[in-house]
């Protein structure tokens, strides 16, 4: 054996100052070649006082020599073979650990693993990259995986090396910008970070981009997981999902804040974890007859007031309600209740947080280096660069990886319209056309589109909904077709023109009443879904009864006449929490809805109308079934402005599933209007928004009314109701009466 160093001065300094992008050519156990025939090990332990070397097939211990004070050490074995063995390392405390050598173990990126993901083709790279437990030479330990072309040294750190960069720098994996280590007695539930070392004195602990699972805000660190370990009991919901026609069935999404839907008002107001979610929230929902949650974003994100939308961690759902097991908990008990799951996903922007994906090896590499292509001013994030294909691969990735390992059932795609526009919220003069002189983003849109490809044809049944709120067209048509692939596209226009015309005095609302009848120009030119969603309720918009005007019993007629004119419209519906109790006041991402109200009658009338109308829509072929085409809608009175009138008729795909639904949108009460009706007979009324169980006056219809042979607005047979003031009423057609009441 040897103590005179093998290693030349510069290979030394490269080690011992954090610079080395290869140190398995350094560390860890060598052959040293027919001049000097037999191997070397090297170690470099700066907080060790003394290190041995133990060779595992007898037990002997070698004193490794030091052979630079900053803690490198080096022993040559003169003619012998490489074998197996581990370190017994005594720290300065007079403390004894032994621990296996990160350096002896085989790298584990092929050359497939590492030309996919390049390519771009990589969709499941979350197999891969990141922190994944694993057994390697039968030692337990993890295996972590990080892109960063542009450092000069990446480093895994955390508790088991004070989290210090040069003492775990990963191995770079040729030019394919991937580095990669092998730490073993590392588990799930460990902290770390990766420490990368750039050009120009960038140095920066970054958080993992594919990490499985995140530390507690206000700290930052990554944490290992086992993503295989949950064990799944909702194999009879996904096998269910893949057979259903979406488009044909009812769809009711409940949008919900997890930290703000219910809060412990014992515990000073804690959040409730995703386990208690599960036994509050998801029985809630049952009873309400909704069929969808749709979470605003549950991925790691170090802002409470950014309410999930500037993700730091894709990969991770966030630990302010519990593990990444808890959370499948959550999904999976939604799936046995039979309510599917929608998650907001933000694959625009990302925020410039300092241990993100911003600036991450010191280069613009999430990012467009140019801030005309890669920055939002209005929101102080960065744009991603979609046409780099590592990033595309990691964003695919992170659709599939929520779709396959938390069985999610849809994503909503946030801002969408940000993505599509280059000049989207810019200047002339602020924006780089792209090359054929338009201002379409042409990489993100081909990323739009490989992204519901891939969800599509993986995971039948799955959704996509696009908050897209410009004309561009065919958003929700496939892409063989031309379209972006959406299943839906939330119909901004509707909303807007509704809330705006509701919000009017009643006495001026028949100036406008083409507010009301504009949205059936373009209704089935996109598969709509009608959102009433958070951003209606928050930055001094006022909450939904706070739009409404008159008196209180006024603003509860109008918000019940509102509901029940959403769920008569052609399109799917979603409203955010909170709608449906009547709250006064804007939501508050920091306090708990306001459920105390329930106690009055006007507030739990309000909640039992939406239950209501949620279990129509579901009973009620007619109300759901063709959404998207004419054949589905008529209108019976669209004329009527004088007197804010509005009667329409749904049609299911049997010729007798039939609804009339009349509007009154006026506080003047309508007896014996006249309408038109399709076919003769018995019409029941199955929903009258005045009644004194939803906090009305009483005023209505006759359970039954038949028809009269009387021909009105073209048509043979008509009946004479009462539409109740600000009130909605809805008659279904009963052949099976023959007439008869």
């Amino acid at each position: 054996m040897r103590t005179k160093p093998i290693l030349s001065t510069a290979e030394i300094q490269a080690i011992i100052y954090g610079m080395h992008g290869a140190p398995f050519s350094l560390l860890g156990m060598h052959e040293t070649g027919a001049k000097k025939p037999g191997v070397v090990v090297r170690v470099f332990r700066p907080y060790a006082t003394q290190v041995e070397l133990i060779r595992k097939s007898d037990g002997q211990a070698f004193d490794m020599p030091r052979i630079h004070e900053d803690g490198l050490y080096e022993l040559f074995f003169e003619d012998e073979k490489p074998f197996a063995y581990k370190l017994r390392l005594t720290w300065f405390d007079k403390t004894v650990a032994e621990l296996e050598d990160p350096y002896r173990f085989p790298l584990q990126l092929t050359d497939l693993d590492m030309y996919l993901l390049g390519e771009g083709t990589n969709v499941r790279a979350y197999n891969k990259m990141g922190a994944h437990p694993l057994t390697v030479d039968g030692v337990e330990g993890v295996h972590f995986a990080v892109w960063a072309p542009n450092a000069i040294r990446v480093s895994v750190v955390g508790w088991f090396n004070n989290w210090d960069g040069r003492i775990h720098p990963m191995q770079q994996r040729g030019n394919s910008g991937l580095w990669e280590i092998f730490m073993p007695h590392l588990k799930p539930g460990d902290l770390y970070k990766f420490e990368v070392k750039g050009h120009q004195a960038f140095l920066a602990q970054k958080a993992d981009p594919y990490a499985f699972a995140s530390e507690l805000r206000p700290r930052s660190a990554s944490m290992v997981w086992d993503i295989q370990a949950y064990q799944w009991n909702d194999a009879e919901w996904l096998a269910q999902r893949a057979q259903r026609h979406w488009l044909d069935e009812p769809i009711s999404v409940y949008e919900v804040h997890l930290s703000s839907w219910r809060r412990n008002p014992a515990e000073q107001n804690r959040m409730l974890s995703y386990r208690e979610l599960a036994e509050t929230l998801i029985p809630y929902v049952k009873k309400m007859g909704y069929t969808h949650i749709e979470m605003l974003p549950i991925s790691e994100h170090p802002f409470d007031g950014s309410w999930g939308y500037q993700t730091i961690g894709y990969y991770s759902p966030t630990s302010r309600f519990g593990t990444p097991d808890d959370f499948k908990y959550f999904v999976d008990q939604c799936h046995q209740a039979g309510i599917g799951v929608i998650v907001d996903w933000v694959p625009a922007h990302f925020p410039k947080d300092g241990h993100g994906l911003a600036y991450f090896d010191g280069t613009h590499l999430y990012e467009h280096a140019d801030p005309r292509l890669g920055e939002h001013k209005d929101w102080g994030t960065y744009i991603f660069n979609y046409g780099r294909n590592e990033v595309r691969a990691f964003l695919l990735s992170n659709a599939m990886f929520l779709a396959d390992v938390y069985h999610i059932d849809g994503l909503r795609v946030d801002a969408v319209a940000s993505m599509l526009y280059l000049d989207y919220s810019r200047k002339e003069g602020e924006w780089i056309p792209n090359k054929y002189g338009g201002r379409e983003n042409l990489d993100a849109v081909d990323f739009l589109k490989k992204f519901n490809e891939l969800v599509h044809v993986e995971y039948p049944g799955f959704l996509t909904f696009a908050e897209e709120s410009t004309a561009w067209p065919m958003v929700s048509r496939p892409v063989y077709l031309g379209g972006l692939g959406f299943d839906f596209k939330w119909n901004m226009g509707w909303m807007h023109d509704t809330l705006d015309y509701m919000h009017k005095d009643p006495i001026f609302r028949k100036y406008h009443h083409h507010q009301m009848t504009f949205s059936m120009i373009y209704a089935f030119n996109e598969n709509f879904i009608l959102p009433f969603s958070h951003d209606e309720v928050v930055h001094g918009k006022g909450a939904m009864l706070a739009k409404m005007p008159g008196d209180m019993w006024q603003q509860f007629a109008n918000l019940r006449l509102l509901y029940a004119y959403m769920f008569a419209h052609p399109g799917k519906k979603l409203t955010f929490m909170g709608m449906e109790i009547g709250q006064w006041r804007e939501w508050q991402h920091g306090e708990s809805l306001d459920w105390h109200l329930l106690q009055y009658d006007s507030h739990s009338g309000l909640q039992r109308l939406a239950r209501d109308l949620n279990e129509m829509l579901k009973g009620f072929a007619c109300l759901h079934q063709i959404d998207f085409s004419w054949e589905g809608f008529e209108w019976i009175d669209l004329n009527d402005w004088e007197n804010s009138m509005l009667f329409t008729l749904r049609k299911g795909k049997e010729p007798d599933d039939l609804m009339v639904c009349g509007f009154n949108f006026t506080p003047v009460p309508r007896q014996g209007y006249r309408i038109g009706v399709p076919r003769p007979g018995t019409y029941e009324e199955v929903l009258n928004t005045d009644a004194t169980i939803y906090g009305g006056s009483g005023m209505g219809n006759p359970r039954f009314v038949r028809t009269e042979r009387r021909e009105w607005q073209g048509r043979e047979h008509s009946i004479p109701v009462t539409v109740p003031p600000l009130g909605a009423v809805y008659f279904r057609f009963r052949p099976d009466m023959n007439g008869q009441v």
